[in-house]
């Protein structure tokens, strides 16, 4: 006996109800239509049709639920946001054009003319140029703060404290800070603490079970994998994300279906990859520490990292991002990097291909010198973020870089 539409769609559909994290990756956030489709479908278009008038108006005027205009409103990408907010925990993710989109966002929808915010002094470098030049024009006012140090978060509090930022493990120094004690600051203050989850992902930190409110991600990173598409998501509570998904709706920084497609894909490898990048990254950290060309090596994995056992602590692993200093300052940096010969030269990280990178003169460039300095960033640092190749070859490539200072 055939069964009814309805009763077949709700046959075909998947719950996410007390499944491991690696299988949510695969599974969450797909509705399958009557088509009965098992890959994630694209939907490419600008604009939704309505059955009439009456529809169409109690759907702008939010009587409604249901798809009105892609700037806003699609399935694919609400797929992926589905399927991100599982896997953090969170209420709902609002997925943004980019990384920085998200951050923007965030900021602009929670914030004011008047508020402060307390950002860790390790953030990545754009963020700080974002804060600096464009947030402080609206009348938010920014502090910086150690991240590792508890009582520099609590001595930036002002009356006017609206939200604490920070990046654990920090770009590209490995910095930890102390999500749980951060947030207990912060929630002392009635304040909101914001965590750029995107060294780690859900899949190595989950933050808001450790008191954070809000989730940063830069999707281009390890929720891709593969370095295709460049997005964005923020995950938190309904309330907070219905104001970042008013500040979408009106601002524009939307997601388009076909990187949220590209995203859905990556996310279905992201815990295999993750172990993978983990594996290599520690093998290739204990390698570099005993390198004669090495002054330093950051990583948390390390027993030598000051901060080792709160990475056990608050992490599953210790990610795939590793920055060392190689003796001689700038030029022995440069020579070391322009001597390999299989690693990208790039600025992106996250990405199954090991990448390579001067962070001083690139991706934290528009710093002044001073805020790099505070921020401990040396002329003779190089970031490696290590992918899936062959540890051996990646071994081998950074002997090129070695054998050139």
């Amino acid at each position: 006996m055939s069964i009814s539409d309805y009763e077949r769609a709700e046959r075909i559909q998947f719950d996410p109800e007390g499944y491991d994290l690696a299988t949510l990756a695969v599974r969450s956030g797909q509705h399958r239509s009557l088509e009965g489709e098992h890959s994630d479908p694209i939907y490419p278009t600008s604009s939704f049709v309505f059955s009439s008038a009456r529809e169409a108006a109690a759907r702008f005027g939010g009587e409604e639920q249901g798809n009105i205009y892609s700037r806003f409103t699609n399935p694919t990408v609400q797929f992926f946001e589905e399927r991100i907010a599982a896997l953090e925990g969170g209420e709902r993710a609002v997925a943004t054009a980019s990384g920085m989109a998200a951050i923007l966002s965030t900021c602009l929808s929670l914030m004011q003319n008047g508020d402060h915010v307390v950002c860790s002094r390790s953030v990545f470098g754009s963020t700080v140029s974002l804060f600096d030049k464009y947030l402080t024009r609206t009348g938010i006012k920014v502090t910086y703060v150690d991240p590792t140090d508890l009582q520099s978060w609590e001595q930036a509090i002002e009356p006017e404290t609206k939200m604490l930022f920070l990046e654990t493990p920090s770009n590209p120094l490995s910095e930890l800070t102390d999500v749980a004690a951060v947030a207990d600051i912060a929630h002392k203050h009635d304040a909101l603490l914001v965590v750029d989850n995107c060294f780690c992902t859900p899949m190595l930190q989950q933050p808001l079970k450790q008191g954070a409110d809000i989730i940063i991600h830069s999707a281009t990173k390890y929720l891709d994998g593969q370095g295709r598409c460049v997005g964005g998501v923020v995950v938190g509570n309904d309330l907070h994300m219905e104001e970042v998904f008013g500040f979408i709706r009106t601002g524009g920084a939307c997601l388009s279906p076909f990187n949220a497609w590209v995203f859905l894909k990556g996310l279905e490898t992201l815990k295999l990859r993750m172990d993978a990048h983990c594996n290599n990254a520690m093998a290739m950290a204990e390698w570099l520490e005993q390198q004669d060309g090495i002054e330093r090596v950051f990583y948390s994995g390390l027993i030598s990292h000051p901060q080792h056992e709160l990475a056990k602590k608050q992490q599953d692993g210790f990610g795939g991002v590793l920055s060392f200093e190689v003796k001689g300052g700038q030029d022995a940096a440069w020579r070391f990097i322009d001597a390999t010969q299989m690693v990208s030269i790039t600025g992106n990280l996250g990405d199954v291909k090991t990448t390579i990178t001067h962070p001083a003169t690139t991706t934290h460039g528009r710093m002044t010198p001073e805020d790099r300095a505070a921020a401990g960033i040396k002329d003779n640092l190089i970031r490696l973020s290590v992918g899936i190749e062959s540890i051996e070859d990646i071994k081998a490539d950074m002997l090129l870089g070695l054998a050139a200072i």
